[in-house]
This record gives structure tokens, C-alpha cells and sequence, in this order.
């Protein structure tokens, strides 16, 4: 009996030899000059134009994501490229493998909890109630509550406030935003540790304000993370540091096997 096939079907672009589209855009006619990079994300994730406010709280989401310094991200990237330089894409590739639940993909462990906690279309919810609730759940399960944090940026990170009041002068402050500040204030009570809201666990939050799904919040910090690795991949290439971390690293890893040391 012959297999029933299922339709193979995209929606997202075509090509003729003469037209490109994209999301129903003609990309020579309508996109090329007339929208930014982050707009072209938000049209190519979501498949239609943001509005002007969408775009200010999407473009400054992505902007936040570009760069935090030599982190673990940028030096595998780094390390990577100075084994293969030839290969600046395996290097980038390289770099974006280090996204996850610790580094920038928390933007998803945050929405994901928060969609849970608050399913869309939820009103007149008991918000302080839901953040003791969700703060108590993690806490018995001996896990980290997402986005609360930082081992650097403390008391606060400067990145939150300012994220949070774009979101609000554009019209996306609302019971999630809400809710991920009342987690933060539940968590520090409970932990007696200083948990601010950092930027993934903003992004996170406001994400669920735009309405995008949870499953594709990280996907904002890979494209985003990825243009700040080409930075870092050309600054090594003029002024090489990793060869010389590697060599430290050796260094200090096995003085206390090496004869002499």
C-alpha cells in the first residue's frame, strides 16, 4: 500500500528569476532601503510588519542581545577561529552553541515560565499570588528561577530598567511585566539574596508582552549574539588574544604535573 504523503509547504519566500519575495514583500521593491534589520526579524519570525511601536521594543531587544564582552560565547568563537581562521562561520557556529539556559537563552526559560504562570488572554489574574506560587514551585524543585540575577550587574541590571521603560513608553507594560518584577521581589524575600531582573529576564518578559512564542524568544539571541561574534572574530583577527588564553590556560591547568614547576 503507497505511503500517504503529506504536501510540502512553505509560506515564507520564492524566487523567480526576476522576483525575489519574502512574507509577501517584493524584497528588491518593498524591503531593500525602506526597513531595518530588526524589523526584517520581526517580519521574517512573525510573517508581517511590525508597527512603529513593535518595532522600537523588537529593535531594542535585539540591540540589547549584540554584545556583553568576552564571554564564554565570544571565546570559544574566538579560540575556535584561531584553530581555524579560514572558517569565520564555524567560529560564529561556534560561539552560538554556548546559548542556553545560563547565557541569553534564558530569554525562553523566562517567557516560557511566565506563559505558564499567566496563559495568554488571561485577566484579572492574582498576580502576587501567581509569583509566590511560581517562585515556590522552582524552589521545591531545587531549580533557578529564570531571569533573576546577575554575577556582575548588582543591585541592578542597568539593561532591565531601561528595557522595561521602552516597553512601557511603547505600550507593552503589562500584567507580564508586572508579573516578572513581583517573581524578582518574591525570590529575594525567599532567597535573602539580592535577585534583580537582568536582561534576559526583561526580554523575556516583554517578549510575552509582544505576544511571540516561547520556542522562538531564544532565537532572537542567537541572530542578535551572532553579529556581535563577527566583531569579535575581526578584533581577533587583528589583535589576537586566544592563542595566548590558551596558552595560559595550559600553563596553569598542568604546572602542578610539570617537572619544575
Amino acid at each position: 500500500m503507497a505511503r500517504k504523503t503529506k504536501p510540502i509547504r512553505s509560506d515564507i519566500a520564492w524566487s523567480t528569476p526576476d522576483r525575489i519575495e519574502v512574507r509577501g514583500k517584493s524584497l528588491p521593491d518593498e524591503l531593500l532601503g525602506k526597513i531595518d534589520l530588526g524589523d526584517m526579524a520581526f517580519l521574517q519570525i512573525l510573517g508581517r510588519m511590525p508597527t512603529p511601536q513593535e518595532s522600537k521594543v523588537f529593535n531594542a531587544i535585539s540591540v540589547t542581545l549584540v554584545e556583553h564582552g568576552i564571554t564564554p560565547s565570544a571565546l570559544a568563537a574566538r579560540i575556535t577561529y584561531a584553530g581555524a581562521p579560514e572558517a569565520l562561520q564555524a567560529a560564529v557556529a561556534a560561539g552560538l552553541c554556548g546559548l542556553g539556559s545560563v547565557f541569553v537563552g534564558s530569554t525562553e526559560g523566562t517567557a516560557k515560565m511566565l506563559y505558564e504562570a499567566l496563559p495568554p488572554g488571561t485577566k484579572g489574574a492574582d498576580l502576587e499570588k501567581i509569583a509566590g506560587d511560581t517562585v515556590a514551585s522552582f524552589r521545591a524543585r531545587g531549580q533557578i528561577v529564570p531571569g533573576l540575577g546577575h554575577p556582575l550587574h548588582k543591585p541592578v541590571d542597568p539593561r532591565a530598567p531601561r528595557l522595561f521603560q521602552i516597553a512601557k513608553e511603547n505600550g507593552f507594560s503589562g500584567d507580564y511585566v508586572k508579573l516578572e518584577q513581583l517573581i524578582c521581589a518574591e525570590a529575594e524575600r525567599l532567597s535573602g539574596k539580592m535577585l534583580p531582573v537582568n536582561a534576559t529576564g526583561a526580554i523575556g518578559a516583554i517578549c510575552c508582552e509582544l505576544g511571540l512564542p516561547w520556542k522562538i524568544v531564544r532565537g532572537i539571541g542567537v541572530f542578535a549574539r551572532a553579529i556581535g561574534l563577527v566583531g569579535h572574530i575581526l578584533e581577533e583577527s587583528n589583535n589576537p588574544m586566544a592563542i595566548e588564553i590558551w596558552q595560559r590556560v595550559e600553563d596553569e591547568a598542568t604546572a602542578h604535573i610539570r617537572p619544575g614547576a
